[in-house]
């Protein structure tokens, strides 16, 4: 973890934010509390096996929480084409607003999506719900 000062509310708060996620946390300057989780899947780009987290790694995050225990949360993750219509359906039905679609590389087998997605959040509702919305990518 990075030697940030950060109450120990927001330590408990990033910690279970990463807990519901299953994924592993550091928090970086500002407080910005950044959790990481691994996805095992075969893809190939050029031709070539990848296992990077470039690809691989499924992001959230929430900072900038405020009085009312609200804060701006954000996740990203990687998904096959054929799921990206099913995952953006399982984020707006959870009132998460999903910011950007696209693809980040060329010649990938199979087909890779990347999803993009935020909300003004209590941070555990939003890992509550975000957890919820990936749950069917394993």
């Amino acid at each position: 973890m990075s030697q940030v000062k950060v109450s120990r509310r927001f330590q408990r708060l990033c910690d279970q934010f990463a807990r519901i996620l299953g994924g592993e946390h550091e928090i970086d300057p500002g407080p910005v509390c950044f959790v990481s989780r691994a996805r095992n899947f075969n893809a190939t780009i050029l031709g070539r096996r990848t296992t990077s987290p470039l690809v691989r790694y499924q992001l959230f995050s929430f900072e900038s929480l405020d009085s009312s225990g609200r804060a701006l949360c954000l996740g990203e993750t990687a998904v096959f084409q054929n799921q990206a219509n099913r995952l953006i359906r399982n984020l707006q039905r959870n009132g998460i607003t999903v910011t950007a679609l696209h693809n980040h590389w060329l010649k990938e087998s199979p087909r890779l999506m990347y999803i993009h997605w935020e909300s003004i959040d209590n941070p555990i509702a939003f890992a509550r719900k975000t957890k919820a919305s990936i749950a069917f990518l394993g």
